[in-house]
């Protein structure tokens, strides 16, 4: 009976309001921007869609670890990806404003691609090795500039709620711009809304922040890259519930 309350409360409630609120921050982003406002209009009415999109789902959020950050410094922050929720709850509740690096087909989606370039954020295209590393190097530029960087390493959401191989892409960011990363690890945001399925799901959800992580800069090849990656996946995996690991 709740689960069929909460669908109706879903379709009546949450999507009309989410569509105004998204039409909205969008707006407002790319004014902003365009009036040469981008570094509180890049960040501050994306956090507030973001937070608001969560209250509205009645999804409570946990965040632990904010205290590992300090918000006059830039990161690369890479988290494992669970479902669409994972950007509302990173948005909305990391404290300090990031550049996404984001799928191709997002800056395709009406408003909300014009809102994306407007904020500085970079899109990934793959289709090539040269493609992908150029995507890359626009990432580095938004570093260069004192902004951190959030990626999802793994690639794509995950179908079963446990973690994949990560990509190194993120980790050869950190390296060139000489930046520490951030695992971070998300909780929850699978049951809310995974991938394949348009019904939300009221459940809670939890970041765990970690201490940033820092290598001796000495040497790296691939296979190092690969390794960092490797290890920032076990920090992020310790901490997810049992379901997920």
């Amino acid at each position: 009976m709740l689960r069929l309350l909460y669908i109706i409360y879903t379709w009546l409630v949450f999507v009309p309001i989410f569509l105004v609120l998204t039409i909205l921050t969008a707006l407002v982003t790319i004014v902003g921007c365009l009036l040469g406002g981008e570094r509180v209009f890049a960040y501050y009415p994306g956090m507030i869609w973001s937070r608001l999109t969560c209250y509205l789902a009645l999804c409570p959020v946990k965040v632990k670890g904010r205290e590992h950050i300090d918000r006059t410094k830039s990161y690369v922050f890479a988290a494992n990806h669970q479902g669409a929720f994972d950007i509302f709850l990173i948005y909305g509740f990391l404290g300090v404003p990031v550049k996404w690096v984001m799928k191709s087909g997002i800056g395709k989606i009406p408003l909300v691609g014009a809102a994306c370039r407007a904020a500085g954020f970079i899109t990934v295209d793959n289709s090539t090795p040269k493609a992908a590393r150029q995507s890359i190097i626009e990432a580095e530029k938004s570093l260069s500039k004192g902004a951190s960087v959030a990626i999802f390493p793994e690639g794509s959401r995950t179908y079963t709620g446990r973690m994949i191989r990560f990509r190194k892409g993120a980790y050869q960011m950190a390296v060139d711009q000489h930046l520490p990363v951030v695992p971070i690890t998300l909780n929850g945001p699978f049951y809310v809304l995974p991938i394949g399925t348009l019904n939300l799901r009221r459940h809670r959800m939890e970041m765990i922040i970690h201490a940033p992580m820092h290598w001796d800069e000495s040497e790296f090849s691939n296979k190092k890259l690969q390794q960092m990656a490797d290890e920032t996946r076990k920090i992020i995996e310790a901490d997810l519930w049992d379901a997920f690991r």
